[in-house]
């Protein structure tokens, strides 16, 4: 069922190095993200693939990784993405580029948990030197940056037991926690 993709699609950010991405892998995502739906069928995003070793450390180098782990720096050698998807949309876009790239997002990432896959949608990252590093187009902006791989670890969702503390977090045997709000606790209904 798609739900059990949608809970098995978490954000892995410790992967298997070793394990490659090959080139037709991120055609395909990209070519489900290019079925997906956006505001007004304008279809103004581009993807730039990342698969070689040299390109991904250009942008690993400029990317962070979870900000409620503090402690935490991002993956180790041997536990970084082998391939990255970068989403773009021209600088003078749409106000629903932002949108449009999420939901391309989830769509790739949804693919690739399938392929047995998974990956981590990042959007805290130095964008400029990433764009100038990689000769990307001047006129276009990253919107997001989906790092992928075979995850390496272990992600669980708990249910929220204090509303005010949502952080995900990881315990001694470095198992990532997902705190996950009740589906009553995020509706708004007079009757439920």
């Amino acid at each position: 069922m798609l739900i059990d993709l949608i809970k098995k699609n978490r954000s892995y950010r410790r992967f298997a190095e070793n394990t490659k991405i090959e080139l037709n892998q991120l055609l395909s995502l990209v070519d489900a993200a290019r079925f997906s739906p956006c505001a007004a069928n304008l279809q103004k995003l581009k993807f730039y693939l990342s698969y070689e070793s040299v390109d991904n450390d250009k942008i690993f180098d400029n990317l962070n990784w979870a900000g409620y782990l503090r402690y935490w720096h991002g993956p180790e050698t041997g536990e970084r993405p082998c391939a990255y998807i970068l989403i773009i949309a021209p600088e003078v876009s749409t106000k629903h580029h932002h949108v449009d790239a999420g939901i391309a997002a989830q769509s790739i990432l949804l693919c690739a948990t399938e392929m047995g896959l998974g990956g981590c949608i990042l959007a805290s990252m130095n964008k400029e030197i990433i764009q100038n590093t990689l000769l990307l187009p001047e006129d276009y902006e990253i919107v997001v940056a989906i790092a992928l791989g075979k995850p390496s670890e272990t992600v669980v969702l708990e249910e929220v037991i204090d509303p005010d503390d949502i952080e995900y977090w990881r315990d001694t045997e470095g198992v990532h926690h997902v705190p996950k709000r009740s589906l009553k606790d995020i509706l708004i209904h007079p009757t439920l």
